[in-house]
Order: structure tokens, then sequence, then C-alpha cells
């Protein structure tokens, strides 16, 4: 069994040729920071909601599940970013774009205006 057989994605580490270690730790280190802001934005909604805030109920629960949705999409982020990056790497193609940043963004900032609203309205 070959050194790259051992590694996982296999089919991703038998394709093209290894890059500058740097650039596959810098890409790893973006995919653990992904899992954070994954772990943050679904304690932040479940935290929201347990916390029984002073909120307008209705706009305290859809701020909660905006958070835990956009929690759970982070790491489906942060895995097919970090497959297409260092495919890229190993192809020394451009880097792909990050495709679900923006719709993560806008969870955050719609569940920001529902908390507003909910102080607001409550």
């Amino acid at each position: 069994m070959t050194e790259t057989s051992k590694r996982f994605p296999a089919a991703l580490y038998s394709q093209g040729t290894d890059p500058d270690a740097r650039f596959s730790l810098a890409n790893e280190r973006t995919f653990l920071a992904w899992i954070r802001t994954s772990l943050a934005l679904i304690a932040g909604g479940i935290a929201l909601e347990a916390l029984g805030l002073n909120l307008h109920g209705g706009f305290r629960l859809a701020a909660s599940m905006v958070l835990i949705v956009a929690g759970i999409a982070a790491p489906l982020q942060a895995w097919f970013g970090w497959v297409k990056t260092e495919r890229a790497l190993r192809h020394d193609t451009p880097l792909p774009p990050a495709r679900l940043t923006l719709p993560i963004g806008a969870a955050v900032s719609v569940a920001g205006i529902l908390v507003f609203l909910g102080v607001v309205l409550a």
C-alpha cells in the first residue's frame, strides 16, 4: 500500500502533485475555522432559545432556527471547500470560491434582524 493510498480521501490524494505543505496546512486551518464557526452558530441558536430571553417568542424561535440551520450548512462549506481547494493546489489551478459564504452571512444578518425585532416588539 502506497503512502498516498493511506490518506483520506484517497481519490483526492491520487491526483496531481503534493503542493507546498504550508498551503495544505493553511487549507486545513480554514476547514477548522469553518467547523468552529458551525459550532458557534449552533450554540448561539440553542442558547438564544434555551435562555428564554425577554424577546418576542416568534422572533426568538425564528432567529434560533436560522442560526442552527446556518450552523448545519457551515460544515458542508468546510468539507467541500477543503476538497476543492486541495484539488486546486494539487493541480496548480486557481483557488475556487467559497460558495456558502454569502448564504451563511445572510443567515447571520437575518438572525440579527429577528433578534432586533424581538427586542423592539417584546
